[in-house]
């Protein structure tokens, strides 16, 4: 900001600072929180999909690594 001394500067983003937090603040009044149930009920469908895809990346590994395997085995067969 040319023209502006440093202390204005810093008054001028402190002012700033100060209006960001006072509409933060008023934002968060805003959000609607879940309660605890829900809480609970969203992350049990999480935690349940993650071990779901945890399981079907395992199983798709495990084939694809006994598939690649088994084409080296068929070329390197002398």
């Amino acid at each position: 900001m040319p023209g502006k001394s440093l202390p204005e500067m810093v008054v001028a983003r402190w002012n700033a600072f100060k209006e960001f937090l006072k509409d933060l603040h008023a934002e968060m009044r805003r959000v609607t929180w879940p309660n605890r149930k829900q809480v609970r009920a969203t992350t049990l469908v999480v935690i349940v999909t993650v071990f779901a895809f945890a399981a079907y990346f395992a199983v798709v590994d495990l084939a694809l690594g006994r598939t690649i395997t088994k084409v080296f085995d068929l070329f390197t067969k002398t």
